[in-house]
């Protein structure tokens, strides 16, 4: 959770988990924003990731985004994670050519998306396998970021593509969300209140038996 005033960051904190979101993220946010000197009420702009990843933090972010963006009047943006990914990467270490993010989906095949710097433009984010992925990128050198960067170069440069990884931990948090949505908005871009989430898998879970009992 990340909190921008003037430009920069203004408090921010970071909690990895697998699952009590729901009751760690709006205590969370209490403390930030608290501790950057504001109220929800000063907020102007919410925005939130919106995936892909794992299914249970994202629906908990995003409905405390939305209810949050609501109850103060206020747009809320949603940004991809992949995005938010690419944003991390140092200025020295951008490309001219194509940036791959590539991320672990934990069920045997990898979340990409390409962004293109020299115009600017992106992929939509997709899911595939590894072994997919030479013939789904465009052509030339590749630089690759992300968890999965290094089975992903395995694989391409067994087709022979020239790859090069981004060295240094790459990954998306509140602070690149925060810096992507504060960009559009000062460039005119505006948001609704209710962005969507990006499943690109269907969710792991599936339908309790009549017993009650969760089949696997």
């Amino acid at each position: 959770m990340a909190v921008r005033r003037g430009g920069l960051v203004a408090a921010g904190e970071t909690m990895p988990m697998t699952r009590g979101h729901a009751e760690a993220l709006m205590p969370m946010v209490v403390r930030q924003v608290g501790e950057a000197g504001l109220a929800l009420a000063d907020i102007e702009l919410f925005a939130v990731g919106i995936g892909p990843g794992a299914f249970t933090g994202v629906r908990v972010g995003l409905a405390a985004a939305r209810g949050m963006a609501l109850a103060a009047g206020r747009p809320c943006a949603g940004i991809g994670t992949l995005e938010a990914v690419a944003e991390a990467v140092p200025a020295a270490q951008r490309p001219e050519g194509p940036l791959v993010i590539t991320m672990d989906t934990l069920r045997g095949d990898l979340y990409v998306q390409v962004f293109l710097p020299g115009t600017g433009g992106a992929m939509a984010p997709t899911a595939l396998p590894a072994a997919a992925l030479a013939a789904a990128l465009p052509p030339g050198p590749i630089t690759l970021v992300g968890d999965a960067a290094d089975g992903a170069a395995t694989h391409l440069r067994a087709a022979d593509r020239e790859v090069r990884i981004v060295a240094g931990a790459c990954r998306a948090d509140a602070v690149q969300v925060a810096a992507i949505a504060a960009r559009r908005w000062q460039a005119g871009e505006r948001f609704p209140h209710r962005p969507r989430p990006v499943y690109l898998r269907p969710p792991r879970a599936t339908p309790a038996s009549p017993s009650g009992r969760q089949r696997s």
